[in-house]
C-alpha cells in the first residue's frame, strides 16, 4: 500500500508541473511500483469501476476497505499538493483528482512520461487509459515479439484457432518479431492482420522454419517491407534468397542460417540494388564474394557488418575498400584472419568511416591502430574488445582521433595504466569501456575524471575498480552512469 501511495505522489508531482506548463523527465520509471500503482489508479477511476474488474482480470485487487482508505489519503494528499488552478485553462476543469485521471488532454500528457513495458500495465487501469494508450503514436519504434505459442488458443475439447490480433493493429505496429514460426503460421498472421500488407515495414524470423516458398509468399504479400531479419533459419536456402529477394529491402540481416554461403551472398548483392544496410553473420563465406556488389550500391549502402565470418582474411578487403569505399559503418567482428596489412586498406580508402568493429580480431596489433589515427580522424566509435595483442603504445596513437565519441576495450589484457594516461585529454570522449582490464588499477583509473563530459564508465570485471573508487566517480562525475557489479 506504502508502494502504491510513493507511485501516485510521484505521479501527482507530474500532474502538477502539467498544471504549470513544466516538463518532468526524472519521474521515477519502476515498473514493478506501476504494477502496483496500476490497481490504484483503477479504484480511482470510480467511473469505470466495472470495466477494470473486466479488464483486469485475475490481478490482484484491493478489498473495498483498502479502496476507501487509500483513496481518503490520496484526495487528501491531491488536494495539499494542487496549485493554484487557472481560469480559462482546458486541462484544469476537473473538480478533484479521479476527474482529472479521466480527462483525455491531461492523460496524453501524462502518459507520455512512461517507458512502452508500463504502458502495456498501464493499459489494464481502465477503458479510458486504454483507448487513449492504444494509439500508434505511444508504439512507435516498438517491436512486439510474438512466439508462435501467442498466436494460437486453445478451445474446449483441444482444438486450436488462431488468437485475435485486433490490439496488435490498433497499436499501428509497423515492425514484429515473430519466433519458432513456420510456413502456415505466417500466412496465418498475414490473413488475420490484413493491415500489415500495407503497413508493415520491418520483419524478424527467429529461428523459425520458414522454407523457400514461405519466404517468397510472405515478402510478396507484405507490400511494405523494407526490412528484413532471418535468425537462425535453416531451411531456406540461397534458391529462396534468389526467388523471393525485391528491390524494395533497404535493410537484411542474416545471422546463424547454416545454408548461407557465397551464393545467398551473390543473390543478396544482385537482387538488392538500394540495399543500404547488410549485417550477415556466416561462417562459409569467403573472400571473392564481397566481390559482387556493384558501384550502385557503392552509393546507397552505408552499414556492413560481417561477424564471425571465419574465412574471411585481407583479400576480402581489398574486396570492400573496392566495391563499397563510402561505407559509414564497418564491422569485422569475428573476422578472426583480419591483420594489420586488412586495416591499413580500411585506412587508407574508406575515409567516410564513422564506425568501426575490430573486436574479437586476434591478430590485431598496435601498428593497425597507427594506421587508424593516421588516416581515419573523423571515426567516432572505435571497437576493439578481445584485441589481446594491443598495448600502451597504441593506446598513444588513439589519444589524436580527436572526434572519437566511443571506445570500447574490453578484455584488452596488456593495456596498463601508462595507456590509459593517453586517454585522459580526449574530451571528446562521451563512452569508454574498460571491462576485464587485468592490470588497470584504481589509481589509474582515478584520472579518468577529466573526462569531464563522460557520459558512460563500464568497469565490469575491472580489479582496479574498488568500492572507494566508484564512490569517487559518483561524486566527480556525476552525471556518468557507471556500469560495475558492485
Amino acid at each position: 500500500m506504502r508502494g502504491m501511495e510513493t507511485v501516485v505522489k510521484k505521479t501527482w508531482n507530474i500532474v502538477n508541473g502539467l498544471h504549470l506548463g513544466e516538463s518532468r523527465p526524472g519521474f521515477d520509471k519502476d515498473s514493478s511500483k506501476i504494477m502496483k500503482a496500476s490497481g490504484f489508479f483503477s479504484s480511482l477511476c470510480s467511473k469505470t469501476d466495472a470495466a477494470n474488474n473486466n479488464n483486469q482480470g485475475a490481478q490482484e485487487q484491493p478489498s473495498q476497505k483498502e479502496k476507501r482508505s487509500l483513496k481518503e489519503r490520496i484526495l487528501g494528499q491531491s488536494k495539499a499538493l494542487s496549485p493554484p488552478i487557472r481560469r480559462g485553462s482546458e486541462l484544469l476543469r476537473a473538480k478533484d483528482f479521479p476527474e482529472l485521471l479521466q480527462s483525455q488532454q491531461y492523460l496524453e500528457k501524462l502518459l507520455c512520461y512512461f517507458s512502452p513495458c508500463e504502458r502495456c500495465v498501464l493499459a489494464q487501469v481502465c477503458r479510458t487509459w486504454k483507448k487513449i494508450l492504444y494509439q500508434p503514436k505511444y508504439w512507435k519504434d516498438v517491436t512486439p515479439i510474438l512466439h508462435r505459442r501467442d498466436l494460437y488458443d486453445t478451445k474446449e475439447g483441444g482444438s486450436r484457432v488462431f488468437t485475435s490480433l485486433v490490439s496488435f493493429e490498433e497499436r499501428g505496429f509497423d515492425t514484429v518479431c515473430l519466433v519458432n514460426v513456420g510456413d502456415l503460421d505466417i500466412c496465418e498472421f498475414i490473413d488475420h492482420c490484413p493491415k500489415t500488407k500495407k503497413c508493415l515495414k520491418a520483419v524478424s524470423l527467429k529461428r523459425s522454419t520458414v522454407s523457400d516458398a514461405g519466404l517468397e509468399v510472405m515478402i510478396e504479400q507484405l507490400g511494405a517491407l523494407e526490412s528484413l531479419e532471418l535468425s537462425g533459419c535453416n531451411d531456406f536456402t540461397e534458391n529462396g534468397l534468389w526467388s523471393s529477394l525485391l528491390p524494395r529491402i533497404t535493410v537484411l540481416s542474416i545471422s546463424d542460417c547454416i545454408n548461407v554461403a557465397d551464393d545467398s551472398v551473390a543473390a543478396i548483392a544482385q537482387r538488392l540494388p538500394f540495399l543500404q544496410e547488410l549485417n550477415l553473420q556466416a561462417y562459409h563465406v569467403t573472400d571473392g564474394v564481397l566481390a559482387y556488389f556493384s558501384g550502385k550500391q557503392s552509393d546507397t549502402m552505408s552499414v556492413l557488418r560481417l561477424k564471425s565470418c571465419w574465412e574471411i582474411s585481407n583479400n576480402a578487403v581489398v574486396n570492400i575498400v573496392s566495391s563499397l569505399p563510402s561505407l559509414a559503418v564497418l564491422s569485422l567482428s569475428g573476422c578472426s584472419k583480419i591483420t594489420d596489412e586488412g586495416v591499413r586498406l580500411i585506412a587508407e580508402n574508406m575515409g567516410m568511416l564513422k564506425s568501426l568493429d575490430l573486436s574479437w580480431c586476434p591478430r590485431i596489433t598496435d601498428t593497425a591502430l597507427e594506421h587508424i589515427a593516421c588516416d581515419l580522424p573523423k571515426l567516432e566509435e572505435l571497437i576493439l574488445d578481445r584485441c589481446v595483442r594491443i598495448t600502451d603504445t597504441g593506446m598513444g596513437y588513439l589519444s589524436a582521433l580527436n572526434c572519437l565519441v566511443a571506445l570500447y576495450l574490453r578484455w584488452c589484457s596488456q593495456v596498463k595504466d601508462f595507456g590509459l594516461q593517453h586517454l585522459y585529454n580526449m574530451q571528446s570522449l562521451r563512452i569508454l569501456s574498460v571491462a576485464g582490464c587485468p592490470l588497470l588499477t584504481a589509481a589509474g583509473l582515478s584520472g579518468l575524471t577529466q573526462l569531464t563530459d563522460l557520459e558512460e564508465l563500464e568497469l565490469t570485471n575491472c580489479q582496479g575498480a574498488t568500492a572507494e573508487l566508484l564512490q569517487y566517480f559518483s561524486k566527480n562525475l556525476p552525471k556518468c552512469a557507471l556500469v560495475h557489479p558492485l
